[in-house]
C-alpha cells in the first residue's frame, strides 16, 4: 500500500495532450520520516508511525522529542538526524518497513488512482438551508418571514424531536474522504503531487494519501 501526508496548496487548470482542461488540486506532500513500527508481538497489531512537517524542537513537548530524537533515548533504532514534527500519523497493516526510513512523492506515479481523506472548511452555526439544502417556505399566500425557516419538526401524537432530524447546528470541519482520485502528476523536486479534482479542506489543511 502506497501512502503519505501532505498539506492543500491550491488548485490550478492542466491540459491534457488532446487540449482536455483538467481541474487539479497541488498538494506538497512529504518527505515522510518513519518514527515506530508497530508488530502484534509489542502492540497487538501491525502498523506504521510516520512524522510529517518539521518545527523547532523548542515548540514540541518533552515527550515528543522522547519519542522521536535518539539523542533523547539512546536507543538503538531510533530516527536518526530528525527534528521535531508537527504531525504523526498511523498507517495500518504496513510491513518492510524500518525505523528511520523517508517516504517521499516518489512512491506515487501519474494514473495512480489513491483515496484522500482531510478536515472540511468550518462554517460555524449555520441554518438548514445552508446546512441540509432546504428549499425555505413559499413567499406566496400572505407568507412573509418564511423563507429560510425549517418549518414542522413534530408531527401526530410525538412528544419529542426525533433522533437525526435536520436542524440548525454547527457545519463543517468534519473528517472527508474522497475516493478514486487520480494522479495527473508527480514533481519530485519540489514534493508535490498534482490530483484530479478537488479535496476537502482549506488552504494548509493536512490530508492523507493513501492509493
Amino acid at each position: 500500500m502506497k501512502f503519505i501526508l501532505g498539506k492543500k496548496q491550491h488548485m490550478m487548470q492542466c491540459f491534457a495532450s488532446d487540449g482536455t482542461v483538467i481541474p487539479a488540486t497541488v498538494i506538497q506532500a512529504g518527505p515522510l520520516v518513519v518514527t515506530q513500527v508497530k508488530t502484534p508481538d509489542t502492540d497487538g497489531y501491525t502498523a506504521v508511525q510516520v512524522a510529517f512537517d518539521e518545527q523547532k524542537e523548542k515548540r514540541a513537548t518533552k515527550a515528543h522529542l522522547g519519542h522521536i530524537l535518539p539523542s533523547k533515548k539512546g536507543k538503538e533504532g531510533e530516527v536518526d538526524g530528525a527534528g521535531a514534527f508537527k504531525h504523526l500519523r498511523e498507517f495500518r497493516d504496513i510491513e518492510e518497513i524500518a525505523i528511520g526510513d523517508r517516504i517521499t512523492v516518489g512512491v506515487f506515479s501519474e494514473g495512480d488512482m489513491v483515496m484522500v481523506s482531510g478536515l472540511s472548511k468550518g462554517k460555524g452555526f449555520q441554518g438548514v438551508v445552508k446546512r441540509h439544502g432546504f428549499h425555505g417556505g413559499p413567499r406566496s399566500h400572505g407568507q412573509k418571514h418564511s423563507e429560510r425557516e425549517p418549518g414542522s419538526i413534530g408531527g401526530g401524537l410525538r412528544n419529542k424531536v426525533p433522533k437525526g432530524m435536520r436542524m440548525a447546528g454547527r457545519t463543517g470541519g468534519d473528517r472527508i474522504t474522497v475516493k478514486n482520485l487520480e494522479i495527473i502528476g508527480v514533481d519530485k523536486e519540489n514534493n508535490q503531487l498534482l490530483i484530479k479534482g478537488a479535496i476537502p479542506g482549506r488552504r494548509g489543511t493536512l490530508v492523507e494519501i493513501v492509493g
